[in-house]
């Protein structure tokens, strides 16, 4: 697995714990890189950190986008990896459109349920068809605001 493909891995466990756990996932993030095992890339801190800066507009463009399906309502780990597809979709210039919804693809396939690739491509295209505006009035500082001490792997 590609060290980026890795690193969003890690990102929508520390989302999907966060979201489990009713925490914030920065400090999720702070938790498991003080543990540092495994150890965590700047990818993953940039994701979490990322997500959480711009999350009340991400949500708010699930719920326009997830057609009968309320934010409560979808499975935690699809709600996990849709919002770091709309991240990276969005905010992350550095990330091909295409790339970003392969690997969110990917990743519900690998954890979530059988229909959550095709309910998570859906939406992510059709996010991308229409390209939301993202001013939600969060800050533009790079997303390593936090600061956090990682392991580049």
């Amino acid at each position: 697995m590609a060290a980026r493909s890795k690193a969003r891995k890690r990102a929508v466990d520390v989302l999907y714990e966060s979201e489990i756990r009713g925490s914030d996932a920065v400090g999720v993030l702070a938790d498991r890189v003080a543990l540092g095992d495994p150890p965590v890339s700047d990818y993953t801190v940039q994701l979490v950190e990322g997500v959480q800066q711009h999350l009340a507009r991400i949500d708010d463009l699930l719920a326009r986008y997830a057609e009968g399906w309320t934010l409560q309502r979808m499975p935690d780990v699809d709600r996990a990896v849709l919002r770091l597809g709309i991240y990276e979709l969005l905010w992350r210039e550095d990330v091909p459109q295409a790339v970003a919804i392969d690997e969110a693809v990917e990743l519900a396939k690998a954890l979530s349920t059988d229909d959550s690739p095709r309910f998570v491509n859906g939406i992510l295209a059709r996010v991308l068809r229409d390209r939301p505006p993202v001013d939600d009035g969060a800050d533009a500082v790079a997303p390593t605001a936090s600061g956090l001490a990682v392991e580049d792997q």
